[in-house]
């Protein structure tokens, strides 16, 4: 099963959990407290370049006479389209600029350039996936309904599909997420999914014929002659925004290290718990300030789940106390380069299309899933050893208890080996 008990899985006290939270309460106030002119230049800038890059790339397509100046004006709108869902959408609409009281750059009035509402997504994500994060059960978008990604749901026929429902949502995620935000909305309002005139309906409905409307037939009808190739620059520029949201998002929830949850776990945590759960169900990928900006500064997922609503300009300087925390108290903090989290990713997704007969592990001590009882078996002595390094007086917790499973482990198998040899 998954964590139930995330300070034996952790390797903290009480006191431990209790100060780990104060010093993240404390990188908090810091935060709020410098927040001013340079970060309010910094998203008004950020807009400007988005409309720039937008403008400029449907004005290339509407006026191309050339396949080349196409593809140019393709690829200045998926710039534009991603910088809007990453960086502008998803952050504003998290209230991360709220504190200016502008009414342009405020979460109540930002409308994405994307399929679904943005009032679906706020109360889908916002809400379920921030406070419930990774907790089977409770967190929908472990999977986003449609994908296996932990042994402790149970398997399926229609999982051996899995691989190909992996492709279609990534080539059409913007679709993948407002149906999974409608189903929420639906559930919030309490409607019946096949009530076709709800209220949910109606504002997905209004939505779509909005952002299809824009996209493939105002602008390509503004092409005239070249309608053809308008069409088909929109719905690349789409497909590539699609692709590399799809990226960033599965990189950093469903790598190795992003553990999954109980509910159990949930019914008694406290705040600082919250914090903890944060950290170890999150994953961050390595990116320069180009690839950070233009995941939305997502590459920060850790630093923007324990803090979804300060300023995501400040993420690179929260990562680096963040680190040091843990490092202080001993803890993982999961990060790799970009290509090697999405493979961990994948794997996972092709493994877990697979009944749990043919698996090898268990969902204790799975790369993609774990428990404090892989720390309790018979030939483990992690849990039992002291809490400080003898030699350097470190805290010892769960990057070295880890470190030692996988030790014992392989120990395990040589034995085996060298017996059976």
């Amino acid at each position: 099963m998954a964590i139930t008990d995330i300070l034996e899985f952790a390797h903290l006290t009480d006191e431990d959990i209790e100060s780990l939270g104060r010093e993240l309460d404390a990188i908090r106030r810091d935060v709020e407290d410098t927040r001013g002119r340079k970060d309010a230049e910094y998203i008004r800038r950020t807009i400007a370049l988005q409309r720039a890059l937008e403008v400029g790339g449907r004005l290339a397509i509407m006026g191309s006479r050339w396949r080349s100046a196409a593809l140019v004006g393709a690829g200045l709108l998926a710039a534009s389209k991603i910088i809007e869902n990453m960086e502008l959408g998803h952050n504003v609409s998290h209230g991360q600029w709220d504190w200016m009281n502008d009414p342009e750059i405020h979460s109540t009035s930002w409308e994405w350039d994307q399929t679904g509402p943005s009032a679906h997504w706020k109360r889908a994500h916002n809400y379920s996936h921030h406070t419930y994060t990774n907790i089977v059960g409770m967190d929908h978008d472990v999977g986003f309904g449609i994908l296996r990604m932990t042994r402790d749901e149970k398997w399926r026929p229609r999982n051996l599909v899995q691989p190909l429902g992996n492709l279609v949502l990534a080539l059409t995620f913007e679709w993948g997420i407002a149906l999974h935000d409608l189903d929420a909305a639906k559930l919030e309002a309490g409607v019946p999914a096949t009530q076709l005139l709800s209220e949910p309906n109606k504002e997905f409905a209004r939505k779509v014929a909005s952002q299809v409307g824009k996209d493939f037939v105002l602008f390509p009808l503004l092409a005239g002659p070249a309608w053809r190739r308008a069409l088909g620059a929109n719905l690349t520029a789409n497909v590539v925004r699609n692709l590399w949201a799809y990226a960033v998002i599965f990189c950093g929830h469903f790598p190795d290290g992003a553990e999954k949850f109980t509910m159990g776990q949930f019914e008694t945590e406290t705040h600082e718990e919250w914090y903890l759960r944060q950290m170890l169900g999150s994953a961050n990928f390595t990116a320069g300030p180009t690839m950070a900006f233009m995941s939305g500064n997502l590459c920060y997922q850790i630093e923007h789940h324990l803090f979804p609503d300060l300023p995501s300009n400040r993420y690179a300087e929260v990562a680096v106390r963040v680190r040091a925390l843990c490092d202080k108290y001993d803890l993982p903090y999961t990060t790799g380069n970009l290509p090697t989290q999405y493979w961990k990713a994948l794997r996972t997704i092709f493994k877990l299309s697979l009944p749990d007969q043919l698996l090898r592990r268990t969902s204790d001590d799975a790369p993609e899933t774990s428990s404090e009882r892989r720390f309790q078996g018979a030939g483990s002595s992690v849990v039992n050893r002291v809490r400080f390094d003898p030699v350097t007086g470190r805290k010892r917790g769960l990057r070295s208890a880890l470190h030692e499973a996988r030790l014992e482990a392989r120990q395990a198998v040589k034995r085996v080996t060298d017996t059976t040899a």
